[in-house]
């Protein structure tokens, strides 16, 4: 690595599925930017998972390289507090200038300052004025628009989406600074999270007719409760195979916008003259139903593919090894915060379980772990993800577009504490309420019927399980790297004083408010001498 530290740059859409881009295979997708950015500039994993299938959780986790039940960060309603360190904090304590968009999801409101004692500039964005829409004709009707979050064409009028300002005024401070620092720049995006909208040209860029098959209710069998409730209060089994192709058409021209966005912070980056010079991430925090399953947008405690698996990208600094294009490795979330940290060149100064992906960078068949996990849901006797919009003051309230989604998690059952444990062949899910699931991804990629009665895949479910445990035992906590004094100087003072002249109670009191263990501190009183003061403090 060169002396100086690489620039890092972040863009994380939000609820973007690893298969919307073409290089992964999708004929429909439109996103010629990423895919050549893929081919010749960066890794991108195929086989990248997130730790939770919402927002708030899956970023509490990737931004600090914990997982969600380390400290409980599986809620929309419990962010990071003062006293836990992220990525952020970390890399401006080693010398970064962290310049931030105000989306991101990590840090509690409620604390004055907190959020804003994570970086040196916050754009908080500007107004994006009012879009209208167009609906495709003969769209199933509006109770089916509301929960199925479909909006349709955004009419030209001149006006920008949020992402496009943000976007822009991130390559305004990056081709105006001039500071000596590092630079760690984050976007955090809305797109390609509902409602399903999008403009021209990007809206037409869609062929429909190319749209992979859809996996569809009716060829499922054992899935989650949560599925279940979702399909009855959704209601969207009146959409017909089009209304469903338009939905996931504009859903896939969200993501030919992102792919777009992407491409003018790249163009600047090279205006400013430091692209060369930047370790670049791409990657969404989790995805999107869109259509799969007979639901869409995400919820907590199901674990399809769809949801866990993501995008990510990474592009080394120029000099860096590299061997461009699609990995099959498995990696995690987690791991960009350790492969940040590694290019970055900062040591973390906490436990963390994240696995450095830089020698895949270098080499794409290496691979660093040969299992991943995602975690959701809730006790019984707890209640959150309620999100604000959706709920009335007691409980959620109709007529409000994620209704059906907070109705369904408060069902203790379907909303239960659940854990998937991922292979590159076998999946499952392990829940403290209901049926497990486990499934052959040989066999079934699209994870339609549940085995787990099936003899046939036993010896693999023991197996499985064991792994599960062994990781919820290797994770289960962390310990603080500082250590903790046992007694306070008052304790200190009171166990020691009979033993101190009179003339040295000032000289012992500030010893013990320096830190001496208690017992070095013994034994120098025992000893009598000025000397043994003046020697290192050792052990305790």
């Amino acid at each position: 690595m060169s002396e100086r530290r690489p620039h890092i740059i972040i863009f994380n859409p939000d609820e973007m599925r690893w298969d919307t881009m073409g290089h992964m295979g999708n004929p429909a997708a439109a996103t010629p930017y990423l895919d050549g950015f893929a081919r010749s500039e960066a890794v991108s994993f195929d086989s990248a998972f997130c730790q939770n299938p919402v927002c708030v959780p899956s970023r509490c986790s990737f931004f600090t390289g914990l997982y969600p039940h380390v400290n409980g960060h599986r809620t929309m309603q419990h962010l990071l507090h003062p006293g836990e360190e992220d990525m952020f904090s970390e890399l401006r304590a080693a010398g970064y200038h962290v310049w931030m968009n105000a989306r991101n999801d990590l840090y509690a409101g409620e604390i004055p300052g907190w959020a804003e004692s994570h970086a040196d500039t916050i754009w908080y964005g500007g107004t994006p004025g009012p879009r209208g829409r167009e609906k495709r004709a003969g769209w199933a009707g509006e109770h089916e628009d509301l929960y199925s979050h479909y909006e349709g064409r955004i009419l030209p009028d001149g006006n920008k989406i949020g992402d496009q300002q943000d976007v822009e005024a991130a390559v305004e401070f990056l081709e105006s600074f001039r500071g000596e620092r590092p630079l760690c720049v984050f976007l955090g995006l809305m797109y390609p999270h509902v409602p399903y909208e999008a403009e021209d040209p990007w809206y037409s860029a869609i062929d429909r007719h190319k749209l992979p098959p859809r996996i569809v209710p009716e060829d499922c069998r054992g899935k989650s409760k949560m599925l279940e409730l979702l399909r009855k209060y959704q209601g969207l089994d009146i959409l017909s195979r089009e209304d469903w192709d338009e939905l996931r058409s504009v859903y896939l021209a969200m993501c030919s916008r992102v792919d777009d966005m992407f491409r003018l912070l790249c163009d600047g980056l090279r205006r400013a003259g430091i692209y060369d010079e930047c370790a670049i991430f791409f990657l969404s925090d989790h995805g999107d139903f869109a259509g799969d399953y007979g639901v869409t947008e995400k919820a907590q405690s199901t674990y399809e593919d769809v949801l866990t698996r993501v995008p990510l990208l990474i592009k080394p600094p120029k000099g860096e090894a590299l061997d461009p294009g699609v990995t099959h490795s498995l990696a995690e979330l987690v791991d960009f915060y350790a492969t940040v940290m590694d290019y970055a060149g900062v040591r973390p100064r906490r436990t963390h379980f994240g696995r450095s992906l830089r020698p895949i960078v270098e080499n794409r068949s290496r691979e660093v772990r040969d299992f991943v996990c995602c975690e959701g849901g809730r006790l019984p006797e707890e209640v959150h993800c309620d999100e604000f919009h959706a709920s009335g003051p007691n409980g959620p309230a109709p007529g409000f577009v994620y209704y059906p989604k907070m109705l369904a998690q408060t069902d203790s059952e379907a909303h239960a504490k659940g854990v998937m444990l991922r292979t590159k062949r076998y999946k499952l899910v392990r829940r403290i309420t209901g049926e497990d699931e486990i499934y052959d991804l040989e066999t079934d990629p699209g994870e339609r019927v549940n085995r787990i009665n099936d003899p046939a895949l036993a010896g693999e479910l023991a197996k499985l399980q064991d792994k599960l445990t062994r990781w919820l035992l290797a994770t289960s906590d962390v310990v603080p790297w500082e250590h903790d004094r046992r007694f306070t100087d008052e304790m200190l003072w009171n166990r020691v004083k009979a033993l101190c002249p009179p003339e040295r109670e000032a000289e012992v009191r500030e010893k013990i408010k320096d830190g001496i263990p208690m017992g070095r501190l013994l034994q120098e009183l025992r000893a009598g001498t000025q000397n043994n003061f003046d020697r290192p403090c050792l052990g305790g």
